[in-house]
């Protein structure tokens, strides 16, 4: 793989930043304030599934009552909701005050379906993820 090619895929935040400033504007969350549950799964027309752009604090991933790890700025989660329709794997507490851009799944679509680029981001973001579970297995 040339050089080129392999630095498109690699995750970059202030890409990740570009693509969510058109998303919507960003949210406050409160300390301890769940974002989504596990198991939660999206009613159309009654909740949307969303994805988030983390621009302070951290959030803490739960299975159970198991971390799988923190979420800090600049990194995206909750994003495999918005490509498949299983409920959601992780909860995703806020550690501290933070600013999120949520992006809905027609935003994402949009996104992925424009900017080629944002979707290698978002495999990149998965593929990262999967390794580290498969490390901790």
């Amino acid at each position: 793989m040339n050089p080129q090619a392999q630095g498109a895929a690699t995750y970059d935040p202030g890409v990740a930043l570009e693509f969510f400033k058109s998303a919507g504007k960003a949210a406050a969350i409160a300390e301890g304030e769940k974002i989504f549950a596990e198991n939660e799964r999206a009613i159309p027309m009654v909740r949307k599934n969303k994805m988030y752009l983390l621009l302070k604090g951290e959030v803490g991933l739960l299975a159970g009552q198991k971390s799988l790890g923190s979420v800090r700025p600049g990194e995206i989660f909750g994003e495999m909701a918005l490509i498949d329709a299983n409920p959601r794997i992780a909860t995703a507490v806020a550690r501290t005050p933070c600013k999120l851009v949520p992006v809905s799944q027609k935003r994402f679509l949009f996104m992925v379906q424009q900017t080629p680029h944002f979707s290698l981001q978002i495999m990149k973001v998965i593929v990262e993820r999967l390794r580290k579970m498969d490390e901790r297995l």
